[in-house]
């Protein structure tokens, strides 16, 4: 049985992850667990997990002073735009509700007036520069091409929790089995 065998029975949808295979040739997904916002008829977009920047949150957005977490690649696309997911959904205004723990966005102009007055708990909330996007049917096509694995029901504590250096191959070992052999796999499998 092929690895990936079981693509056949496990379908995308909002609040799943995606785990790139592990010699995926796209650098802008190698090793990556992208947590899927959205997933219809119109395309996907979800954000890089485990990918942080070389910035800082206080480096990026002029209107706030000393708050430094890390801002991470959320994907190739718009790498301009800022996005953030978190798991304060009765403090947030708008916010989208991905799973019953995790939200993403949210208005802006309130989350910057609890940075600056210091009422946002820094580990509830995780920061993007642009998103991953997949036009109508682009992710199928690319599950055929057994380019992804997919786990449905991200947890709060994978999207927010885990040291992002560790998580695609702990997601990879919990699964177990097969799964568990391949998170060992080689970045270079000429070094093996």
């Amino acid at each position: 049985m092929d690895l990936f065998d079981y693509q056949k029975f496990v379908k995308p949808q909002k609040g799943g992850l995606l785990i790139s295979e592990p010699f995926l040739p796209d650098p802008n997904f190698e090793r990556t667990v992208v947590l899927l916002c959205e997933h219809n008829e119109d395309g996907s977009v979800g954000f890089v997990l485990n990918k942080p920047s070389i910035l800082k949150f206080d480096e990026a957005v002029e209107d706030v002073e000393n708050y430094s977490p890390t801002l991470y690649v959320g994907g190739p696309v718009q790498q301009d735009t800022l996005h953030f997911l978190h798991r304060s959904p009765d403090i947030l205004e708008g916010s989208i509700r991905v799973t019953d723990e995790i939200f993403w966005g949210g208005n802006y102009e309130q989350l910057i007036t609890m940075i600056n007055t210091k009422t946002i708990v820094p580990e509830d909330y995780k920061f993007f520069l642009g998103y991953s996007g997949w036009a109508p049917g682009q992710l199928e096509e690319e599950l055929k091409q057994k380019s992804w694995i997919v786990i449905n029901d991200a947890s709060a504590e994978q999207v927010f929790d885990i040291e992002p250096g560790i998580l695609w191959k702990m997601i990879l070992n919990n699964l177990g089995g097969k799964f568990k052999i391949i998170s060992n796999f080689p970045v270079d499998p000429r070094m093996n």
